[in-house]
């Protein structure tokens, strides 16, 4: 079988707590789970389109924008990546209509266990899939606000004490400490909150568990860049976060070409 057309991150949807992914190529959707165990190639045909306008760019952005739609895009400003600069809830915005639906909505601040213990901010509306993304095994949510600004600001004074990263590297290889107790996590975290900031914390403790469709996890892991490489052939033995596993330790991260013009053909 041959796909050809432009990546976007692949969509996923929970089933019993397993991930099931699907990516989208020219109209054509492929389920990916059913993958594992081919032979895939993956080949990019020198050719960028924007995932925003569609134009033709030398260059990706953010994960597949064109400079101009980068520069001014809602989806790119900087309270996507530091939520507690967010003054959508003051008027101001890149795009306010676009800012009523995605930054004056309900957000949630979680701890998720990927490679370690982080706190981050989501959308509730994107609950569980910023988790998926994330590769995170478990997540609980810890607070609740009404826009993103303020869950920027729980963010913010959490990350003093829990880190907001990820470790691609531990996420991909499953090292992680299972004994890590989200409900303890949370209960410890409240006492460290700014006392004006107690109010969103909810009591809701239950823990999302997640699983992967991995067959063998790899000790060591190399990033394949598509750019360089043009083309990589490889046996697909898992699919996490947002990566591509392969039997020889290589990863390709979907998400970070989005826009790239792409060829995918295994045999059935």
């Amino acid at each position: 079988m041959k796909y050809e057309g432009n990546l976007r991150k692949m969509t996923t949807k929970l089933s019993n707590s397993l991930v099931n992914y699907s990516l989208v190529l020219s109209g054509n959707k492929i389920e990916m789970n059913s993958l594992i165990g081919k032979t895939l190639t993956i080949h990019w045909k020198d050719d960028i389109s924007c995932i925003k306008c569609g134009n033709k760019t030398i260059k990706s952005f953010a994960q597949g924008f064109c400079f101009p739609c980068f520069a001014d895009s809602p989806e790119t400003a900087p309270c996507i990546l530091k939520p507690e600069l967010c003054e959508a809830h003051l008027g101001n915005a890149r795009d306010m209509e676009w800012s009523k639906n995605n930054c004056l909505t309900n957000h949630i601040v979680y701890l998720a266990l990927s490679s370690n213990v982080k706190v981050g901010v989501t959308r509730a509306s994107q609950i569980p899939t910023r988790w998926i993304d994330q590769g995170a095994i478990k997540a609980i949510k810890f607070a609740e606000t009404p826009n993103r600004h303020l869950a920027g600001l729980i963010e913010i004074n959490l990350k003093k004490h829990i880190s907001d990263r990820t470790s691609w590297q531990k996420m991909l290889k499953n090292d992680i400490d299972f004994n890590i107790d989200l409900k303890t996590e949370k209960e410890n975290t409240k006492s460290l909150l700014r006392s004006d900031l107690n109010k969103y914390i909810i009591e809701d403790n239950t823990i999302q568990e997640i699983k992967y469709p991995i067959e063998k996890y790899p000790t060591k892991v190399k990033s394949i860049n598509l750019e360089k490489l043009k083309s990589f052939s490889g046996k697909l033995v898992g699919i996490k976060g947002q990566y591509l596993i392969f039997d020889d330790g290589h990863v390709i991260n979907v998400r970070k070409y989005g826009g790239y013009s792409i060829s995918l053909t295994y045999k059935t």
